[in-house]
């Protein structure tokens, strides 16, 4: 009485697995109400396959070299269309990455920058700006926040970005570190009141040599360095001093490239010796530029702007994952600082009330 249907035989079915091709009976009803649970309806390929598949993407494997492989150790050929399909499994994963919340810690380090890339656009291949941006915890981990693909790098882009981030939960930002795109800093500004702006050294560096003739540059570039790498802001003023009487005359332009530079280069001074180092420079960010243009090189032409926020975000996941297996810094004597820093600001408010 409980019974709900007949078997009416079986029928063939090819199952795609990591050891080969596998033929299944799978027993057919009259009603075709019967589905089996060793693959879901209509899947031709096992599931462990398919992710051993889009990993191999991910990790820089062109969509053709992808296909040689599976026919070499499964027996059966993929084409690359197949492959690009299967990927956009990746979606979910990306999806969930990249909308996740911060509500419960606060990032007072955000590093953030961009690179372009080449994505179809109808029958037209346009540069496109994945910009990127990654966070150091107030616990001292360091996670990728998040990345956007934009017509270009601008302040409407960038506005758009840190506007997307805080409605996410970002807060607790003190120090934004970057280059000296004008329409990043702006957006910086507008977003994120009261915090400094460090902008990067090495990409300064780079101005300053750009800025000088070839027979200066040895010169300017050894001089430079011990200006951004002095112990605190007096001895690096002082070095700063020597290297305008040396350059003056000789590299007008790279003397004024450090001058205009100096305080915003040199703001995280402010910060004690040990948190410098790798705060000073973009360096972290464009690690993770270099991982993405790895893999980047290999399509060299993505075929639209969501195979490219696919791939690249589901580059960045697993980055992120690797990254929570270590400490990045020890905040203890940042935040006996930071507590410092809140007691100077209350000594000095209620001497002002006193004196009101």
């Amino acid at each position: 009485d409980v019974r709900e249907g007949y078997r009416n035989g079986y029928r063939p079915r090819q199952l795609y697995t990591r050891v080969g091709p596998v033929t299944l009976r799978v027993p057919q009803t009259r009603d075709g109400s019967f589905s089996t649970d060793i693959f879901k309806r209509y899947q031709r390929s096992e599931q462990a396959l398919v992710l051993s598949l889009m990993e191999m993407v991910v990790n820089g494997v062109s969509t053709r070299k992808v296909t040689n492989i599976t026919e070499e150790l499964c027996g059966v050929s993929f084409s690359k269309s197949t492959v690009s399909q299967l990927c956009t499994g990746l979606d979910a994963r990306v999806k969930a990455f990249n909308e996740r919340r911060f509500d419960n810690i606060d990032y007072p380090f955000i590093i953030v920058d961009a690179m372009f890339i080449k994505s179809r656009d109808g029958d037209r291949v346009v540069s496109r700006a994945a910009l990127t941006i990654s966070g150091v915890r107030s616990d001292g981990y360091r996670e990728i926040l998040g990345v956007q693909i934009g017509d270009t790098e601008s302040f409407a882009t960038w506005d758009e970005t840190f506007r997307w981030l805080k409605s996410r939960g970002l807060k607790g930002v003190m120090y934004v570190v970057s280059d000296q795109h004008a329409g990043l800093v702006e957006a910086a500004r507008k977003h994120f009141q009261g915090a400094t702006w460090q902008r990067c050294q090495v990409h300064l560096m780079r101005n300053i040599l750009g800025s000088c003739s070839v027979r200066h540059r040895k010169g300017v570039a050894e001089m430079a360095k011990l200006v951004l790498q002095a112990p605190d802001m007096k001895e690096a003023r002082r070095r700063l001093a020597d290297f305008v009487e040396a350059f003056e005359k000789k590299a007008p332009k790279a003397v004024a490239c450090l001058e205009e530079a100096f305080e915003d280069a040199m703001a995280i001074m402010a910060l004690p010796d040990k948190y410098r180092r790798r705060l000073r420079t973009t360096n972290m960010q464009e690690r993770l530029n270099e991982e993405i243009r790895r893999r980047e090189r290999v399509i060299r032409i993505f075929p639209n702007d969501e195979s490219a926020h696919r791939m690249i975000g589901a580059l960045l996941a697993e980055m992120n994952e690797q990254w929570q297996a270590r400490r990045y810094l020890d905040m203890d004597e940042f935040n006996e600082w930071l507590a410092e820093q809140e007691s100077k600001k209350s000594n000095v408010l209620e001497l002002n009330q006193a004196t009101t």
